[in-house]
């Protein structure tokens, strides 16, 4: 897997499935703001799912939700979640986004929570999700922006990552990210930080007369 390490999180898993929510005021504030944007009729494919949280908040708002993350152990934590409320418009999927096949311009919504800062590459991913999107498809993002308040962290975090203490961490800055969201074709509609160092919450819409990447 080039995402990121199937591991680390893995053996991470039980432990991250028993964790409270860091902010649960912001939490519910993202999830609210999402759903403004979904539809009865939505296909949205949620990339790093973790466990499933979210999946299952949103999945009952929409047509048809794909939730997909490489590590095995988190899809499995969350069909066990799902299997408690069965839903027939609900999967989950053990995939790197780059090895998951969606069709170009067939998706209303992806959503990449917490999940940028985890790749090896967010430039690409941007990308890769811009191409799934349909015009005028949102991708819906909470990013750890640690280049505006730990940039320190390019220094510790490969030595935290070597020894497995923690996953690879991407170090970008808040505007980086956007630019890279720019670069990629969308337009901001909303962002959204809960307070400095906190994860930035962006919803950035493919224009409606886009077509397909090349």
């Amino acid at each position: 897997m080039t995402s990121y390490s199937v591991k680390f999180w893995n053996r991470f898993a039980e432990r991250y499935a028993r964790m409270p929510v860091a902010d649960e005021a912001a939490y519910q504030q993202k999830l609210s703001v999402t759903r403004d944007y979904l539809r009865p009729d939505s296909d949205v494919l949620e990339f790093g799912c973790g466990t499933g949280t979210t999946a299952l908040h949103h999945a009952p708002h929409v047509k048809r939700y794909r939730a997909i993350d490489v590590s095995p152990k988190m899809i499995g934590i969350a069909e066990r979640k799902a299997a408690a409320e069965p839903s027939d418009n609900l999967s989950f999927t053990a995939s790197a986004l780059e090895e998951y096949p969606v069709d170009d311009a067939s998706l209303d919504a992806v959503l990449g929570m917490s999940i940028l800062h985890l790749l090896n590459d967010p430039d690409d991913a941007i990308r890769r999700v811009h191409r799934m999107l349909k015009p005028g498809g949102v991708f819906v993002s909470s990013t750890a922006c640690l280049g505006d308040t730990m940039g320190y962290f390019k220094i510790i975090g490969p030595v935290g990552s070597f020894f497995g203490l923690m996953p690879r961490v991407q170090v970008f800055t808040q505007s980086q990210l956007v630019d890279s969201l720019v670069r990629s074709g969308f337009e901001i509609d909303h962002q959204w930080q809960p307070a400095k160092g906190k994860g930035v919450f962006i919803v950035a819409r493919k224009a409606q007369d886009q077509k397909p990447d090349s």
